[in-house]
């Protein structure tokens, strides 16, 4: 396989975020989702909306975002609505939770290696593109999120989450956190219910990884420790298992000593398992030129 094209600058701002995802020459057609994180209640490290304003506004896009499969303030529809226009994404975006009401759609993966199907909610089907805008950082479960954290359980509904947690025993979010298997199941699942969101797209659907605030816990973390590692940039391409294998690689060749408390959190959790699962079933490449812009 050809190797994938990943862009990088290490200026971070909004200008050099849209001048990046120009590099790629994309053109996102018809109703653009960006898939971005809101952020929950307490969190210090999420991208504010500032950050990305600019990207949004390029490709003409609304903000889409799901319900959590955990307790806190983006559980239920009414709560995430209060804090998405606490954090000011309403202020300036059209805001869509794609899993506000059901019931949710159903995605094939037949050659998914854990799931069979994955679910995302209905709203997804008012969408022709998307762009799938990360913050790179660790996570407590899956070791690390980025681009294909945000295909998966980013992409998934509440039910959907608790599925892919579960690697396919249950959608029910009360009883998923005592039905937890091997943690190579639940990657592997993540990089199966990526593999639906890139198929359903087909093609029209871009990457953005934004490596700053980089912190061992997720955005989902009311209570996150701080960052532990400068910041290292923007990288962009087409490709989500190559964009998440660079940011690993830039990470493990930073003169950062912070990297060792980040490395430890990615691979305690056997974090790079979703990009080696992905790659596995085809639907990019773990081998790619980093062409460095700005």
């Amino acid at each position: 396989m050809e190797k994938s094209k990943v862009y990088f600058c290490k200026e971070i701002t909004p200008e050099s975020i849209v001048k990046i995802y120009e590099t790629l020459g994309v053109k996102l057609k018809g109703k653009v989702a960006v898939k971005l994180h809101s952020g929950e209640q307490g969190n210090q490290n999420y991208i504010r909306p500032e950050m990305v304003k600019n990207i949004v506004e390029h490709v003409n896009g609304t903000v889409v975002e799901c319900n959590t499969a955990y307790e806190g303030a983006r559980n239920s529809t009414e709560k995430h609505k209060k804090l998405l226009e606490n954090h000011g994404w309403t202020k300036y975006f059209d805001v869509d939770l794609l899993d506000s009401e059901g019931p949710d759609m159903e995605l094939d993966i037949p050659n998914g290696k854990v799931l069979k199907k994955n679910y995302v909610g209905k709203n997804l089907k008012n969408y022709d593109s998307m762009l799938v805008l990360s913050h790179f950082k660790g996570h407590p479960m899956g070791g690390y999120g980025g681009a294909l954290k945000q295909l998966s359980i980013g992409c998934a509904s509440s039910e959907g989450k608790s599925w892919i947690h579960s690697a396919g025993k249950t959608k029910d979010q009360k009883i998923l956190w005592s039905n937890l298997l091997e943690q190579d199941l639940f990657l592997e699942s993540m990089a199966d219910a990526a593999e639906s969101i890139i198929n359903y797209f087909k093609g029209n659907i871009a990457f953005i990884n934004i490596m700053c605030n980089m912190s061992v816990d997720c955005d989902c973390c009311a209570i996150a420790e701080n960052p532990c590692m400068k910041d290292i940039g923007i990288l962009a391409s087409t490709d989500p298992i190559a964009i998440d294998q660079a940011c690993i690689d830039l990470v493990n060749e930073s003169d950062d000593p912070g990297k060792e408390h980040f490395l430890e959190r990615v691979n305690s959790r056997h974090g790079i398992h979703t990009i080696e699962a992905s790659a596995k079933l085809g639907f990019g490449n773990r081998e790619y030129e980093l062409i460095s812009k700005l």
